[in-house]
């Protein structure tokens, strides 16, 4: 069947620019509401944009109308009242809701890979990841008392050209090119599955509109894991470079900067491969193109392009400096 109108509420971030994109080349008529203050990746020819904001229900009601869609993806909910917010809001103008989660909600650290959606929802140490199953349980609960017809989307560690997969940044990138060491946490052989933001999508828009997808979660990530280790050699090899890693206890990270150590300690710490069996019975013609090794290559295009991009983070660059010293064999 499919959407033929779809209502992003965001649309212009990592994640979601791409599935505008693909949308909208696909022939789908979209529409994005946001603040329209992005210009880091411009709205695609043809994607209608709406100015509003959607924490002011007002504004969004005054710039809507009554106007409805087949299909409203959100992607800036985070809490669950961001979610009753928008269920106020969304639910009688669309016959999808599609709210985008996270893959940090699962089991952490997984009992068993790979991770599949059956995997139970628990994760004691970040924050992020525990707003997140609340807002699942808020919209699991209104499926089954009113048959809210939602679908749940849960991507991992998805990037586009702006985004260096660790947490200092572009500070990473910069030390590897000076000569400086950089940390990995734990020993740097965990797996981790980066997916391209263009693959992403591929996986997204055949659900839009998909009858079989309503009341179901997916997670939509690429089938490539690779060790944290190599990301960084794959990181140096698109800079010119070569990556000396000092490898940190993920709780000693945490220990001297509680706010890195919780993204590590809830999620990056721990081996993640996940199982796309489910997405693709949806979405059959699925497949993620970009290896990592071409998508670094375009990050570091990306930030070599101009010079204000390539900015040092002072925090992120004293905290190597300190547990490299803690740390160097």
């Amino acid at each position: 069947m499919g959407a033929r109108t779809v209502l992003f509420i965001g649309g212009s971030g990592v994640i979601s620019s791409a599935s505008t994109a693909l949308a909208a080349e696909r022939g789908l008529q979209v529409t994005l509401l946001n603040r329209g203050t992005t210009s880091v990746r411009p709205v695609p020819d043809g994607v209608e944009q709406v100015v509003a904001d959607v924490r002011d229900p007002a504004s969004v009601r005054q710039a809507l109308g009554d106007r409805t869609f087949d299909a409203v993806v959100d992607w800036v909910a985070f809490t669950p009242e961001h979610v009753r917010t928008s269920l106020e809001l969304f639910a009688d103008r669309t016959g999808q809701y599609v709210f985008i989660s996270s893959a940090s909600a699962y089991q952490t650290p997984p009992a068993r890979l790979p991770v599949r959606e059956s995997t139970p929802l628990r994760n004691p140490f970040w924050a992020y990841s525990r707003d997140k199953i609340a807002c699942e349980d808020l919209l699991v609960q209104a499926y089954r008392d009113t048959g809210l017809p939602v679908t749940i989307v849960r991507p991992s560690h998805t990037y586009d050209r702006t985004l260096v997969p660790f947490d200092a940044g572009w500070t990473f990138v910069e030390r590897m090119r000076r000569g400086a060491e950089v940390v990995v946490h734990g020993d740097g052989t965990s797996l981790w599955t980066l997916t391209h933001h263009t693959d992403f999508a591929q996986g997204l828009v055949p659900l839009l509109g998909h009858p079989r997808a309503l009341g179901e979660a997916f997670h939509i990530t690429s089938d490539e894991a690779l060790t944290w280790d190599q990301v960084a050699h794959a990181l140096a090899a698109a800079a010119g470079t070569e990556a000396r890693i000092v490898h940190v206890p993920s709780d000693a990270v945490a220990a001297l900067d509680p706010e890195w150590g919780a993204g590590l300690l809830g999620d990056k710490a721990h081996s993640m491969v996940f199982d796309n069996t489910k997405v693709k019975e949806l979405a059959p013609d699925f497949v993620c193109r970009v290896p990592f090794e071409q998508g670094a290559r375009e990050i570091v295009d990306w930030y070599d392009a101009e010079v204000d991009r390539r900015r040092v983070d002072p925090h992120h660059d004293r905290m190597m400096d300190e547990l490299v010293r803690r740390w160097r064999v």
